[in-house]
């Protein structure tokens, strides 16, 4: 994939100071950032972590959700280490987009879980894909990586995109009264690798 001019800078942040990038898709127009800490062009396996958007999560702290949990604990792993790559896509609420999420999050109130709120609007479960996240860790020469994430469709969508995943490590965040059923439900209908619920 030709990203073009892919812009770059430096991004200090809370936890350490990052370089940031960005990239967009030229055939679907997506676009998508990477922090990135260290030179992830080594021999060694990179500490990768693929996070899609999630608004409610990762600015407005939703309690929905572990996803802004997920981010802070994955953005301190990288920084921790001193090499790694946080890719942000924008593939709000499992790539459905935010207005279909909030969508799902009414039917969710009226007793609907997460996946059957999705597929009550037309869509799948998990309407991600990696193909972009892919070509991102190309790009910036991670072909081997150590991925923190509790999704085994995350592990297979990158395998297939030609990305060596020699390690998952398990993110787990530990449930509150609000996210128990949500978590449930990602590791009863999703197969999510989940140990607290």
């Amino acid at each position: 994939m030709n990203f073009g001019k892919v812009p770059r800078a430096k991004l200090p942040t809370r936890v350490g100071e990052f370089t940031i990038y960005g990239f967009r898709d030229p055939e679907s127009g997506e676009e998508a950032v990477a922090l990135v800490a260290g030179n992830p062009r080594t021999k060694v396996p990179v500490l990768v972590r693929i996070h899609s958007q999630c608004l409610t999560g990762d600015v407005f702290s939703s309690d929905r959700c572990d996803c802004g949990d997920q981010l802070s604990a994955a953005m301190r792993l990288v920084a921790e280490a001193g090499l790694g790559i946080i890719v942000y896509q924008q593939q709000e609420g499992r790539g459905i987009g935010l207005i279909n999420k909030i969508h799902a999050y009414e039917l969710q109130d009226q007793g609907l879980d997460t996946v059957a709120a999705n597929e009550e609007l037309g869509f799948e479960a998990d309407h991600r894909e990696y193909r972009l996240p892919a070509e991102i860790l190309k790009y910036l020469g991670a072909s081997r990586i150590r991925l923190p994430s509790n999704n085994p469709q995350k592990v297979s969508g990158l395998e297939s995109e030609g990305i060596y995943v020699e390690e998952r490590i398990p993110l787990e965040i530990s449930p509150r009264s609000s996210t128990k059923h949500y978590l449930r439900t990602k590791k009863e209908k999703l197969g999510h690798l989940l140990s607290k619920v």
